[in-house]
């Protein structure tokens, strides 16, 4: 079945309810929230109908339904709990030309109700066909989650500044950019970008967002609407090209990024670029791949938008760490196995290794961020810190993505490791050990069973083809 979506105005129009019960009692309430003149036949109502036929809402005749009443009748709604009433009427309404509906009968129904979500003129409406109807009640409750009371004054102030646009004189092209580039912005982001060229005297605001180990699903669903409804985009090299993809096709992204030293641009140009477009009205993101707190330099930008005195707020991800056991199946805290987890990163601003830990001990559990390809210096410092050389350790590249790899081993094969594309994350512990008996699957790659898999697997290159626009 194929069914055309359509929003029908009733203005007017007389649409007739057969029945008055509580079921005919919803869809009459739907048609109030139009301005059809309502008519309901039915020898009895509820409460509910009753009072809306008291205050001359509807027009309710307390008696049986007759052919006669669907004269001059747009459509026809039989809500009255018989079958066979139900085809009397949808049948004689066809004859006449009338649209109808059969509650829970869609074999009968020309249209079917859809589960809608009405934030004043703005309205969602979902269908399966009749297929399944509870189904579209869960999803409407889902987006009315997503879309809060405040949408029905912003798209109230869209429609405003809809007319304000079509009274200036400017291209076709640029007022529809400008239309687009409103409608994009979060309610809660108000007037803080550039509207109609002309900007608001409103300050910017920067978002410090965690993208995630890579897959668009564990976004949270707020880094999600933010990042539907900023302007710009300052992303690293690590965030995923999945993640890139959700981005609105108006925001100007920005490759930020710096990878083991090698610095397209460094953290100051970065804060400074932060700064500069909030206080140019812009509202930034700074996307980050998994957390911006867990060794994502967030405390340097926080400071420096700080002194800067933008409003900024941080919305944290799920860390790369997490991602990556999860994509290993790994419990970073068995306690079969360890009594505590030590987060630290191959490349610290002092230059300081491994072998400065205080806390290295076998029944720990290294999340080790940032390896990069110096597996035999890992190895040598990790066995200097004393950690053995049968100690299991995993190594997982573009956790959650489709180029997920995962490589098993022992801190003293580390060195035989093959190259792993960045992002990379190293696991030491027992805990990295394969659970006894569970054979590798697809994406999981054994050093053992198919090291030459794995190295074909690393050679695919990394591609960043999303500098859209420039800031204006």
């Amino acid at each position: 079945m194929s069914l055309f979506p359509i929003f029908v105005k009733l203005d007017g129009r007389r649409c007739l309810v057969v029945g008055a019960g509580t079921v005919a009692e919803a869809k009459i309430e739907s048609l109030l929230a139009t301005a059809a003149s309502i008519h309901v036949v039915a020898p009895k109502a509820t409460a509910k109908v009753r009072e809306w036929s008291r205050e001359g809402r509807i027009e309710w005749n307390a008696r049986e339904y007759v052919p006669e009443d669907l004269s001059g009748v747009f459509l026809v709604i039989a809500a009255t709990g018989s079958p066979a009433l139900h085809d009397k009427i949808c049948a004689e309404a066809r004859r006449s030309g009338v649209l109808c509906n059969a509650v829970d009968e869609p074999q009968r129904c020309d249209f079917y109700f859809p589960a809608v979500v009405r934030r004043g003129e703005l309205q969602i409406a979902i269908s399966t066909g009749g297929l399944s109807p509870a189904l579209a009640q869960r999803l409407r409750k889902e987006l009315e989650q997503q879309f809060g009371p405040e949408w029905e004054q912003w798209v109230a102030q869209l429609g405003r500044k809809r007319e304000e646009l079509l009274d200036i004189a400017m291209p076709s092209e640029q007022r529809k950019r400008l239309l687009h580039q409103y409608a994009s912005l979060d309610p809660e982001v108000r007037y803080r970008n550039h509207v109609g060229g002309v900007a608001t005297g409103m300050p910017g605001k920067v978002y410090l967002v965690g993208a995630g180990p890579g897959d668009p699903e564990l976004l949270t669903r707020k880094a999600w609407r933010v990042l539907q409804s900023v302007g710009v985009v300052l992303h690293d090299d690590l965030v995923s090209e999945e993640i890139l993809r959700v981005l609105p096709p108006t925001a100007v992204l920005l490759n930020v990024g710096k990878r083991c030293g090698a610095r397209k641009i460094s953290q100051a140009e970065v804060n400074e670029q932060m700064v500069s477009l909030a206080r140019a009205g812009k509202v930034v993101a700074r996307l980050k791949s998994g957390d911006p707190l867990l060794f994502g330099r967030a405390g340097e930008e926080m400071e420096a938008l700080r002194q800067a005195g933008i409003e900024f707020e941080v919305i944290p991800g799920v860390t790369a760490a997490l991602g990556a056991a999860g994509a290993a199946r790994i419990s970073l805290t068995d306690r079969r196995h360890a009594s505590r987890v030590v987060f630290v990163t191959a490349h610290r601003s002092n230059g300081s290794g491994l072998t400065n830990e205080r806390h290295v001990a076998e029944d720990t559990t290294y999340v080790i961020y940032m390896p990069g390809n110096r597996y035999a210096e890992l190895a040598a410092e990790l066995e200097a810190a004393g950690i053995g050389a049968h100690i299991p350790c995993v190594v997982i590249s573009r956790a959650t993505t489709r180029d997920e790899t995962i490589y098993r081993t022992t801190v003293g094969k580390l060195p035989k490791c093959p190259a792993a594309v960045a992002p990379s994350l190293l696991v030491v512990g027992y805990v990295a050990g394969a659970p006894a008996g569970e054979e590798t699957r697809e994406g999981e790659l054994s050093s053992e069973l198919c090291p030459e898999i794995v190295s074909l697997a690393m050679q695919h290159p990394f591609h960043n083809s999303y500098g859209r626009g420039s800031v204006e």
